[in-house]
């Protein structure tokens, strides 16, 4: 078990079978030492959104409720990192988030709720985690809560 995955055991957390494309497209792509994965949604361990993950932040899920959906996007991004590369050690930093935020016109506090996946990178990663992030407020796939993609450099 890798370094990373025994940080996240200790946090509680198990790595899912990572989620198959939905759609026209590939779930990660590597080119050189930079590894790009899909969004990827809140799915939770069994595959499925939870009910309070599915719907619109600022109407009917509530902020911790949109962190934790976020927490999980992150979860499955690291599911599809180690499905690309094995070995979560070998991730030598997670370079950017995007977030993709369910939300009413007028929700403003989307950092807020996409703090949930960086700092579940950090926890995860340690200072490895520490990424830039952009995150805004759209129409998500099966009205999940929020979808996460990410970019992680790699070691060879």
């Amino acid at each position: 078990m890798s370094a990373v995955e025994q940080r996240l055991a200790a946090l509680g957390i198990t790595l899912p079978s990572p989620a198959a494309p939905a759609a026209n497209y590939v779930p990660f792509v590597r080119t050189g030492n930079l590894l790009v994965i899909a969004g990827q949604l809140c799915f939770g361990p069994d595959g499925k959104l939870a009910p309070e993950h599915k719907g619109k932040l600022g109407d009917t899920v509530s902020i911790e409720q949109g962190k934790a959906a976020a927490r999980l996007c992150a979860i499955n991004l690291l599911a599809q990192v180690k499905a690309a590369i094995g070995n979560l050690d070998r991730i030598e930093r997670c370079v950017r988030l995007g977030g993709f935020i369910n939300a009413t016109l007028d929700f403003e506090p989307l950092a807020q709720v996409m703090n949930g996946a960086s700092d579940l990178m950090v926890e995860a990663l340690g200072d490895k985690g520490r990424h830039a992030r952009s995150t805004v407020g759209v129409i998500v796939p099966f009205a999940a809560a929020v979808e996460v993609e990410g970019m992680f450099e790699i070691s060879a």
